[in-house]
């Protein structure tokens, strides 16, 4: 995406010093636009549990990026088997949630068996987090071409007026190297000079979408409003909203998603409203070898401090300030699910289905073979 003129991914490699991965800093925006360098496992474990970098596919390239930083940290005397293991058990127990860390972290391992020389093993891990970048980034953009095509059905029935969607959280570039998941089908919208209007959510605490989401959209000239978290439902109520579009963090192969805690709110409307509902993800993000979200998925539990404390800018500094008394206690869960009944549609990069067993299975048999 384009940035003063000048496009950007959400993390690549230094074009001069291979061993620092660059990301654009999420904690300093829409305030300060700033690169982040990562040069270690550490750097990276770190990154992603502070929310540096942060949204599903984005969270597992940068952990591929970690296994290829491990490997550039070996020494001599290092088990390479183990050194991995370690470095993978390591970057895996960072965020619980989002299934494509995990699942990077693995295709990484899988694909650096075998190999016991320490050169091609780190040019193997670095061609292959590449390629984790790069496919992501290529699912992202057919997510967009099948959410499209949803936009322009709503968009001929609407005649001219402005197709309205409503999404939760930052499902967009920054959290997907490029293109975004939910973001992706209003990028390709907005090219395609088709008139839509976002609500955006602010989403409570850490406001990804006051931050990040309404930065993206202001940056690609995107027409949005944002609104607190508790709107959604009026706005449905008053039919101000055409469409809800999602991310997801992990799904199930029977259709139930973890989402931004506050998704599920959003469904519960949607539903009552009937306004359709999706829920937008590459299959890396899909966890085939879970069926009910409710009971099988973790949710992350993050500290009280986001709750009791909203981050903020004033006199050319970003400050935190207290909103509570100082003896509240908080509760910060970061996700919830939202069940499969609830939800319209997913659309992936293979296609839209249903949120059923069956037709997940059967858009994804080739996973299956």
């Amino acid at each position: 995406m384009l940035i003063d003129g000048k496009n950007y991914e959400s993390i690549w490699v230094d074009e001069n010093d291979q061993g620092i991965i660059r990301v654009i800093d999420q904690q300093k925006l829409p305030f300060f636009f700033e690169i982040k360098e990562l040069c270690s496992v550490d750097d990276v474990y770190t990154a992603i549990g502070d929310m540096t970098v942060r949204g599903a596919p984005l969270i597992g390239a940068a952990a591929a990026f970690g296994i290829y930083l491990a490997t550039r940290e070996l020494t001599p005397h290092s088990s390479i088997h183990n050194h991995l293991s370690n470095a993978a058990g390591y970057l895996k127990s960072c965020r619980p949630t989002a299934v494509n860390l995990s699942w990077a972290v693995d295709l990484m391992l899988q694909n650096l068996t075998g190999i016991g020389d320490p050169e091609q093993l780190t040019e193997t891990a670095l061609k292959s987090a590449l390629e984790i970048c790069r496919t992501e980034k290529e699912k992202c953009r057919l997510i967009g071409e099948y959410g499209l095509q949803i936009i322009s059905e709503v968009a001929e029935k609407k005649r001219g007026e402005p197709v309205n969607i409503l999404t939760h959280c930052n499902a967009g570039w920054l959290a997907c190297i490029d293109y975004g998941t939910a973001t992706a089908p209003v990028y390709l919208a907005r090219e395609k000079g088709i008139p839509q209007h976002i609500w955006v959510d602010e989403t409570r605490p850490k406001n990804q979408g006051a931050r990040l989401t309404a930065w993206e959209l202001g940056n690609q000239g995107v027409p949005y409003t944002l609104i607190t978290d508790n709107s959604g439902g009026h706005l449905m109520q008053k039919g101000m909203v055409d469409l809800v579009f999602v991310g997801c963090d992990r799904a199930t192969r029977k259709g139930d998603i973890a989402n931004k805690i506050g998704t599920y709110l959003k469904a519960l409307s949607a539903v009552d409203n009937n306004i359709p509902f999706y829920a937008l993800m590459p299959s890396s993000s899909i966890d085939f070898s879970l069926y009910e979200g409710l009971s099988e998925i973790i949710v992350e539990e993050r500290e009280q401090d986001e709750v009791t404390s909203v981050t903020g800018y004033s006199d050319g500094v970003i400050k935190s300030v207290r909103i509570c008394p100082d003896d509240a206690r908080a509760g910060n869960w970061g996700f919830d699910v939202t069940p499969a009944r609830l939800i319209t549609g997913l659309i992936t990069e293979k296609g839209i289905c249903r949120a059923d067993e069956e037709s997940i299975m059967e858009l994804f048999s080739d996973k299956f073979k």
